[in-house]
């Protein structure tokens, strides 16, 4: 996969996660875990062009390192949705499964990217 290619799935990633914040239900704890999904979410999506544009290896793989930490987060966020049932599971299945995806194929790209910093 390219680096456009993936610039574009963290970004409708990221879309697709404000959609699940919108039918959340109105309540306190719904609104804190929502402003979180967000917040990881938008995060991974900056991160990762962040990392694309670094001035060295070690300065992309330090990007790239966040972008992971974040999807993973927005991950978590995700099942904290899915566990206390604020919105039905199945409406989450496809966009779990994305951010696992986009969790392996980052977590991928940075030890690559750490080997290459080794060499």
């Amino acid at each position: 996969m390219n680096a456009e290619t993936l610039k574009l799935r963290l970004k409708q990633f990221a879309y697709r996660c404000t959609k699940v914040c919108q039918i959340l239900p109105k309540e306190y704890l719904s609104e804190v875990i929502s402003k979180q999904l967000i917040r990881s979410a938008f995060s991974t999506a900056a991160n990762y062009r962040a990392a694309c544009i670094a001035q060295s290896k070690k300065a992309f793989t330090a990007k790239l390192s966040i972008a992971l930490e974040e999807i993973d987060e927005s991950l978590f966020w995700l099942k904290v949705i899915t566990d206390l049932e604020l919105v039905e599971k199945k409406k989450l299945t496809l966009l779990n499964q994305e951010a696992l995806e986009l969790v392996k194929i980052l977590s991928s790209a940075r030890k690559t990217a750490q080997k290459k910093n080794e060499n």
